[in-house]
């Protein structure tokens, strides 16, 4: 579960908060009733500040931080997930489209594709210079390869699609 984390710290935190105030409440009694003295009560509270309280709250805001570092990594890891299927099913992205589609920059775009290639999760091509990122089914298409329908050049349309911009006639690669 992402941001798991984020709501055992929470917990963890307003329970150390509740022994805290527990503590004070039933010290403070105490003192009224003149069970105990204010140096007593005011020892009683450390302790417990320092045996109960700061190992959970501690642990509490540790798991509240990590929790929200998971969730920004998780955020991240989706939109390179995204990115990836943009680019197998429309067989050709460019960055821009990318960037504006995920709503991050240009450079954040080249990151994410050096990242996944080298988790070797994108194979395909990239250019650089143009900024297109094209699936593995474009290396399919040959230089010259036409329509069997009205003969134009046809244009790869998504992931073992080839399609003909003009007659519409779609050609389904086998990879």
């Amino acid at each position: 579960m992402v941001g798991g984390g984020k709501v055992v710290g929470m917990v963890l935190v307003v329970a150390a908060a509740l022994f805290l105030l527990l503590a004070i409440v039933l010290l403070g009694a105490q003192v009224h009733t003149g069970e105990t003295t204010i140096t007593g009560a005011i020892l009683g509270i450390f302790v417990v500040a320092l045996v109960l309280v700061a190992p959970l709250g501690g642990a509490g805001i540790y798991l509240l931080r990590r929790g929200e570092t998971e969730s920004q990594q998780f955020a991240e890891a989706q939109k390179e997930k995204k990115l990836l299927n943009m680019v197998l099913t429309q067989g050709k992205v460019r960055f821009s489209e990318a960037a504006i589609e995920l709503d991050v920059d240009r450079d954040q775009i080249e990151a994410w594709v050096r990242d996944l290639v080298g988790k070797k999760l994108f194979s395909g091509a990239v250019s650089w210079k143009d900024g297109v990122l094209y699936s593995e089914e474009a290396r399919l298409l040959k230089a010259n390869q036409t329509c069997p329908n009205c003969g134009a050049k046809v244009e790869l349309a998504g992931k073992g699609v080839v399609k003909c911009p003009y007659c519409g006639t779609e050609i389904f690669l086998h990879t």
